[in-house]
């Protein structure tokens, strides 16, 4: 009995094993990720790049970029969020003057984390979604207080220049001053 047995199991097997490989062009383009668009005109839409690409993608944020390297925190900002960050510029953290070499050093990258966390809030706020007198919990754990006169927003008195660019993983404004956690 179990010599009929086999064969017909192996049979049944290589049988749905065959018709799973069946299947229209349709059906294959879309297991493989491939949008309609790109069967009919073979170009990809670029994907969204996370918060950290869109820092690197901006010449005035270079040194935010370099920050995040050294405290190792790109990574994390890097993954799926979804995260509001108040991304300094390069004349902002030039503002610190020599206490900016001091964070980039490796022994400092503690200090250095506990401040970058501090201009991240967890979850997509857009300025529209932003009000004032708001208080907004960083991922360090403090908060920062938004402040809305006309046109013009401020987080924790650094003036947003820059809102909502859009991430893959949130969204970034740029702002003008490093912010620096409440001394605790």
């Amino acid at each position: 009995m179990l010599k009929r047995t086999f064969p017909l199991i192996a049979c049944l097997v290589v049988l749905a094993l065959g018709l799973a490989a069946c299947g229209d062009d349709a059906d294959d383009a879309a297991t493989n990720g491939a949008t309609t668009s790109e069967q009919t005109t073979g170009a990809a839409t670029p994907p969204r790049e996370n918060a950290v690409q869109v820092a690197q993608g901006n010449t005035n944020l270079s040194t935010l970029v370099e920050a995040l390297t050294v405290a190792e925190l790109a990574k994390t900002l890097e993954g799926p969020g979804p995260y509001t960050v108040f991304a300094p510029t390069n004349a902002a953290f030039e503002a610190l003057g020599g206490t900016l070499n001091t964070l980039l050093k490796p022994a400092n990258q503690d200090e250095l984390a506990e401040i970058l966390t501090y201009h991240v809030v967890p979850g997509e706020l857009t300025a529209s979604e932003l009000g004032n007198g708001q208080m907004l919990e960083t991922i360090q754990g403090d908060s920062l207080e938004v402040k809305i006169d006309g046109e013009e927003v401020t987080v924790n008195g650094a003036t947003v220049q820059t809102p909502d660019v859009d991430a893959s993983n949130g969204v970034v404004h740029v702002i003008d001053e490093v912010l620096t956690p409440p001394e605790g």
